[in-house]
């Protein structure tokens, strides 16, 4: 489902002109963030993809079904993708190992022969695993700080955020929109702070206010575009400081704005892959070491047949979700 852009243009168009004496969000993560780079994923959301001429719709649909059941093919199995927010599941026969992707964009998870999980941490060079990494359908960019402040998001105001997009109220856009904020406004589960950026300078601010200052920011990054395929882990497997972080899922909206929810109990790591095809990608990974208050019906409890609270959950992030990690203190 796609939402037409000529109302979209309109009001981004004279949110730019509003925000234009403003400091740019680029200025302000220069300004706030001055030795941290920034990452590929933000880069591309900064760039004003919605203005250009080639650009004719925004995508906020569910995303696309590809199944694709493996029989009598290298490496057997099933695969099954589904885009956007979508779902993976990989059975591998072979090596009897199980990999899942479910969740906001795409959680990973693997086990061993005997059924345990294969942590990100133990990944070394030469281990194989079938990945598919995707962006979401959503091809939103951000709004200034200045911007979003002026636009309402918030479940009391849908009818007029219907009207400024022109969306129809109980249309599918208008149902994917309504869930998004809802989302946000729905308590987070315990021990996470949760928020929704709706703008680059609001992310920034969170992240830095739970892991200071001193902090970097990661994003996967693939070479080219890939279907889903076997990935080789190579050298330099590398995993980012402290037990904490701060990961923001970008949602479908018809501008960004990413889910962030900060834990104490997460490690992240930077994984390099190859391709069978010989794609090269730096994989964002996070490990969810307490899963106790997660939902006992989530997909990756079923497929690892373990309940909450007794394995870490693992996965690789799609390439336009972000992970905050403070650095590294100097002697670590």
């Amino acid at each position: 489902m796609e939402f037409r852009l000529l109302p979209i243009l309109a009001f981004l168009s004279l949110a730019l002109v509003a925000s234009h004496a403003a400091i740019s969000p680029e200025l302000y993560w220069k300004t706030v963030l001055p030795n941290s780079p920034m990452p590929k994923a933000v880069k591309d959301l900064l760039q004003p993809d919605v203005l250009e001429e080639k650009s004719t719709s925004v995508n906020v649909g569910k995303g696309g079904v590809n199944v694709d059941a493996g029989k009598g093919k290298p490496g057997g199995g099933t695969h099954v993708n589904v885009g956007g927010t979508g779902v993976g599941v990989n059975t591998g026969k072979p090596d009897k190992r199980t990999s899942v992707g479910v969740g906001k964009g795409g959680v990973s998870v693997s086990t061993g022969h005997k059924g345990k999980p294969v942590y990100v941490g133990d990944l070394h060079p030469g281990m194989k695993m079938n990945l598919h990494f995707t962006q979401t359908s959503n091809g939103a960019t951000f709004l200034s700080r200045q911007a979003a402040k002026s636009t309402p998001f918030s479940s009391d105001k849908l009818p007029e955020i219907f009207n400024q997009f022109s969306v129809k109220p109980g249309s599918v856009e208008a149902e994917i929109m309504q869930n998004t904020i809802k989302e946000c406004e729905d308590p987070g589960i315990k021990g996470e702070q949760k928020y929704c950026a709706t703008s680059l300078e609001s992310m920034i601010d969170f992240s830095t206010s739970k892991l200071g200052k001193s902090v970097q920011a990661i994003s996967t990054e693939v070479k080219k575009g890939t279907k889903m395929q076997t990935y080789t882990i190579a050298a330099g497997v590398k995993q980012m400081a402290a037990d904490k972080s701060v990961v923001c899922h970008k949602q479908n909206y018809p501008y960004a704005v990413f889910y962030c929810h900060a834990t104490q109990t997460t490690r992240a790591y930077i994984v390099p892959l190859e391709g069978a095809d010989g794609t090269k990608a730096k994989a964002a990974a996070v490990c969810h070491t307490d899963t106790s208050a997660w939902n006992p019906k989530h997909l990756a409890f079923q497929v690892l047949k373990v309940k909450p609270g007794t394995v870490p959950v693992c996965h690789f992030l799609p390439e336009d979700h972000i992970v905050w990690v403070p650095n590294k203190k100097t002697g670590e």
